[in-house]
């Protein structure tokens, strides 16, 4: 584009930027919101020559009509990748959108993504917030995936090395954008697991190996979308999963089964929830591929079959869908197609467990079904107790008795080894009732761990469960706790608190480091009164606080250093008087003033007479109308001579000397300031009178107008003249007769 269309669109581009900061941090009617939504519709009125403009975003600049600035602007890049960021493809702006209108659509740009999607996506959001003058194109969320991760797939023999080989921690960038380009596409997800199954590792990796590398899989896509909604979640993955398995072998659909026995409670937890999702048709699609592949049933088969599938009317009916698919395939069309089905059908139909179970075992088995049977025939029970029973039974229940017995185990269970892998299980087990919202179950697990460690904690245990909690606040619960912090309402903060503080001031270190790059407002404020209730505590998280780039951070760095106090606290919030950013300092001055302390206000002196941004602290002071600060801008006017660039800051002191009233210290050095004066500098001395006598005459008690009255008689010419110069007002006492 044009050199000038290149530099409107970088103006546009840095007040947008900026308004979408400013808009996450106050109400709309603030100065600072209004101000920002002028330059911004200031700088449209320069981008936008007549009617309207389309925008497209590229995740690294901004075009219009196909052509991007010669040289990227910063700015640009930032207001793209943002709104790249929220799957923003185009915005088409009209040049009558008013400030409502850009209000509303920044205001969607300070959100985070997971909160977008959770309602649909930023054009749906759009839609709702009923402003027009915009139109909103937004990127389809599977093909930015498969943008990221490679159309070929190329990042999946990654994954598949990651998960054969028991990696720690989340996938990388690219393989998990990989990875979530399955999700919803049982055909993609089957394709994964064909490379799975045929990879080669090191050592001859087993069948069971293989399917716990699947289980792996199913929980980096339930981790990558936690904070979706259940249906786009949760319900999505497990079914993906359980729909891919049409595809897998009958040795790996085995080792799944044996799986959801495990003795790692989820694990078997995983695998049961992908294999009660498994459909008949999908059953019937992997029979039919099986018997395709290997030319006819094996004995693989007919186990998996007979574990997916016990009752005999539903066996039939599976294999008659079985062989209608089996009917259309390659093997369909030989002759001995019939034949070779038949003998499927029969071994499949008839496989026995025998060789597996013993005559006991079989026959108590046959009763009970046998019993079963009887039950449901008789069916004299009230529906109210069939329902009680099934409810004992359900997913609800077994999660909770799960839960009770990792709570018991924790207190009977006296040997260290054991316990720690009890400890282990409840760290897991913390961490997903946080990402599902069972904050109290949560804090209970949380609670037995902490007891160990504490005075009333068993010592042979103290040791582990310090190690189990490190690893707790160490891993990815920290980020699924501050994702909790953005979503819940006012009343279900306290929850997540309380969990903090159990856990100790172990987690403040993982807290300061999540605040230091967090963007969301509700989020940051929320961490700051969690930082805050640690009180001392959190002392040690300042320094990394000071460092962030957002300034709301580092505003909460002085909170910490002023409610700590000390020397210390002193010495670091000198270093924010320099802070860039005019409210950092605002704060930092404030912080200093309010701890109250000589050191305190001789810092502040020292800033105002030689700092490099004195007239910014003296601007900030002033601007606090605090009559505690009197004293300090009397010291100023006391021991620095009014020359060069002072003689500005002399009168601006005095002029807020006289609005703070009256002052012991305040009236003596306006005093000697009206009768101090060089002949060599008339003009000078005559307008620093003139402050002086202003000031004496606004605060107005009886000592400063007598001041006044003597120096009219008394004075000398220039003294006499200043105080002429100035128009009587009422003392406080007549304005209060008056």
């Amino acid at each position: 584009m044009s050199a000038e269309q290149g530099a409107a669109l970088a103006e546009f581009a840095r007040a947008g930027r900026a308004a979408a900061r400013s808009v996450s941090l106050y109400p709309a009617t603030h100065p600072a919101i209004q101000a920002s939504l002028a330059r911004v519709m200031a700088a449209a009125r320069r981008l936008i020559p007549a009617g309207d403009l389309l925008l497209t975003v590229l995740p690294d600049t901004l075009t219009i009509d196909g052509r991007a600035p010669a040289r990227p602007d910063p700015a640009v890049v930032e207001l793209a990748e943002l709104m790249h960021a929220r799957l923003l493809g185009a915005v088409r702006i009209d040049a009558a959108a008013d400030a409502h209108d850009w209000h509303a659509l920044l205001l969607l740009l300070a959100r985070p993504l997971e909160e977008l999607m959770a309602e649909g996506g930023i054009a749906v959001a759009w839609a709702a917030a009923g402003r027009a003058h915009f139109e909103l194109r937004e990127i389809d969320y599977a093909e930015v995936l498969r943008e990221r991760a490679g159309r070929d797939g190329s990042e999946w023999d990654a994954i598949v090395n990651y998960c054969l080989q028991g990696s720690a921690g989340p996938l990388d960038e690219h393989g998990l954008a990989a990875l979530l380009d399955t999700l919803g596409n049982s055909g993609r997800f089957a394709d994964l697991l064909d490379r799975l199954q045929r990879a080669a590792a090191p050592g001859d990796v087993a069948m069971g190996s293989r399917a716990a590398a699947l289980l792996r899989l199913v929980e980096q896509l339930l981790d990558a979308t936690a904070q979706w909604p259940k249906a786009h979640g949760e319900d999505a993955v497990l079914q993906t999963a359980a729909d891919a398995m049409s595809r897998v072998t009958p040795d790996m659909l085995l080792a799944l089964i044996r799986h959801t026995l495990s003795p790692e409670p989820a694990q078997a937890q995983l695998a049961t929830a992908v294999v009660n999702r498994i459909k008949d048709e999908t059953i019937a699609s992997f029979v039919a591929g099986s018997v395709v592949n290997e030319q006819g049933a094996s004995e693989r088969l007919a186990q998996a079959f007979e574990a997916l599938v016990p009752e005999i009317d539903r066996k039939e009916r599976l294999l008659d869908l079985a062989k209608e698919e089996a009917a259309e395939s390659s093997l369909g069309r030989d002759s001995g197609f019939e034949e070779l089905w038949q003998s499927a059908h029969q071994m499949l139909t008839s496989y026995s467990d025998e060789r597996f179970v013993s005559t006991e075992y079989a026959r108590e088995l046959s009763n009970a079904r046998k019993q079963a049977i009887d039950v449901e025939r008789v069916s004299d029970d009230p529906p109210e107790r069939i329902q009680g029973w099934i409810d004992t039974v359900a997913e609800p229940a077994v999660k909770e008795l799960d839960y009770r017995l990792v709570l018991d185990l924790l207190a009977v269970e006296q040997e260290p080894a054991p316990w720690g892998e009890v400890a282990r299980i409840a760290a897991g087990e913390i961490d997903r009732q946080v990402r599902v919202g069972g904050l109290e179950e949560a804090q209970q697990l949380t609670y037995a761990l902490v007891r160990e460690t504490g005075p009333e904690g068993r010592e042979r245990l103290r040791q582990t469960a310090d190690a189990v909690l490190e690893a707790l606040v160490g891993g990815p619960f920290v980020r699924h706790l501050v994702a909790r912090l953005r979503a819940v309402e006012e009343a279900e903060v306290e929850p997540v608190t309380r969990l903090c503080r159990t856990i100790g001031s172990r987690i403040i270190k993982p807290l300061a480091q999540t605040l230091v790059t967090e963007d969301n407002a509700r989020a940051i404020r929320r961490l700051r009164e969690l930082l805050f209730g640690f009180g001392a505590a959190g002392r040690e998280s300042v320094e990394q606080l000071k460092l962030s780039a957002n300034p709301a951070v580092r505003r909460t760095a002085i909170e910490l250093l002023r409610m700590f106090g000390g020397a210390d606290a002193l010495a670091e919030l000198s270093t924010m008087l320099e802070d860039h950013d005019p409210q950092v300092q605002r704060e930092a001055i404030r912080a200093i003033v309010q701890m109250g302390s000589s050191d305190a206000f001789a810092l502040l002196q020292r800033a105002l007479v030689a700092g490099a941004t004195r007239m910014t602290v003296l601007q900030e002071v002033i601007g606090l109308r605090d009559e505690r600060v009197a004293p300090l801008l009397c010291a100023v006017l006391g021991r620095s001579i009014p020359r060069g660039a002072l003689v500005q800051l002399h009168a601006q002191v005095m002029e807020a000397l006289g609005g703070l009233g009256s002052h012991p210290e305040s009236t003596r050095v306006l005093r000697a300031a009206l009768y101090r004066g060089e002949w060599w500098a008339p003009f000078r001395t005559a307008a620093l009178r003139a402050a002086a006598a202003a000031a004496l005459r606004r605060i107005g008690s009886p000592e400063t107008l007598a001041i006044l009255e003597e120096a009219a008689r008394n004075g000398s010419r220039g003294v006499r003249k200043a105080v002429r110069s100035q128009p009587r007002s009422p003392s406080p006492r007549e304005r209060q007769h008056a």
